[in-house]
């Protein structure tokens, strides 16, 4: 264990007895996020309580309420020499997001608490991750789905469909159910979002017969909207999980050549798309669930082309003769 790390411990960091959850601070943190990020910040927590202890404790077991700037400080410096910025402020995050449940729970004072979260993020200077996907690539992925006239073609058509016509993440088009879907105005309801949030997004009437088409299938039972189809083509009304919707992208992307995509590359295309087609940004944001204006800002992934367009809309008043040859 490294020096730096041992001089932390001169107070003990282990609960001494089981604490009850509702007044344990990691998981009254845990308890408030949604299922999708849930064992992700777990498992982040778990790490930092490793680190702190050389091993000994996870998330549960930290008294977290016994930290100060000094361990703050050393998991920040430590976590430097070992992760990328961006996974080192997702870590920091979550501590102090810990520590402030800590104070809420009236476990820690406001001193000790201001100086225990005063440790800044990473700069990260990075580009922008993902891409948007171009047009023919959307449309090879559609026909692939299309080309294959068994039930999962026709689920795996409505999958694309929905991420490409709504933007949804991953963890959220895993969780509709058949009563969020309104076919009358393609309405879908999306329920405990990121941050735990409801909102209500809308299919382009494009999506609508593709979407159509799968539920003719699947059927009018309640349950998730997309599921799982056996290697018999029977439809079983199990949900899938955000990991089986890579694997059924992977799969239809191998099949047609389209690589290097992810299913949050859709919902940067979407975004893309309609800032590109004069959308305002707020209404955009809404859309994308986002909590800020900023945050959908920067999944635009409209290139260089696009500035360059946008200033060809700009007019200079006045003209001037041509300049005469000197001879």
């Amino acid at each position: 264990m490294d020096e730096t790390i041992e001089n932390t411990l001169l107070t003990p960091l282990a609960l001494t007895a089981p604490t009850p959850l509702a007044e344990h601070p990691a998981a009254v943190y845990l308890s408030r996020l949604s299922s999708g990020s849930r064992p992700t910040m777990q498992l982040a927590l778990d790490a930092i309580s490793r680190l702190l202890t050389d091993g000994i404790c996870d998330a549960l077991t930290l008294n977290w309420a016994a930290l100060r700037y000094k361990h703050t400080a050393t998991v920040r410096a430590t976590l430097i020499e070992k992760h990328s910025p961006a996974y080192v402020n997702k870590m920091l995050c979550a501590l102090r997001r810990v520590l402030k449940e800590a104070l809420r729970l009236e476990l820690m004072d406001a001193v000790d608490f201001a100086r225990a979260v005063d440790i800044p993020n990473v700069k990260v200077t990075k580009q922008l991750r993902g891409r948007a996907l171009k047009e023919k690539e959307i449309a090879d992925l559609m026909q692939v789905c299309f080309d294959d006239p068994t039930p999962t073609g026709y689920r795996d058509a409505a999958l694309v469909a929905i991420l490409r016509g709504s933007g949804v993440r991953r963890s959220e088009v895993v969780n509709l159910n058949l009563s969020d879907f309104d076919f009358n105005n393609g309405a879908l309801k999306v329920r405990s979002g990121k941050g735990g949030k409801d909102r209500t997004v809308y299919l382009p009437d494009s999506a609508l017969t593709v979407v159509s088409d799968w539920l003719s299938i699947r059927g009018d039972s309640a349950g998730p909207m997309l599921c799982h189809v056996n290697k018999c083509g029977r439809v079983i009304l199990r949900r899938l999980t955000s990991q089986a919707v890579l694997f059924i992208l992977q799969k239809r992307g191998e099949q047609v050549g389209v690589t290097d995509f992810s299913a949050h590359d859709f919902r940067r295309t979407f975004i893309s798309d309609l800032l590109n087609s004069g959308e305002d940004i707020s209404t955009v944001q809404r859309l994308a669930g986002h909590a800020t204006s900023d945050q959908t800002a920067r999944y635009d992934r409209r290139g260089e082309q696009t500035k360059r367009l946008a200033v060809q809309k700009l007019s200079i008043p006045g003209s001037r003769k041509k300049p005469q040859r000197l001879i």
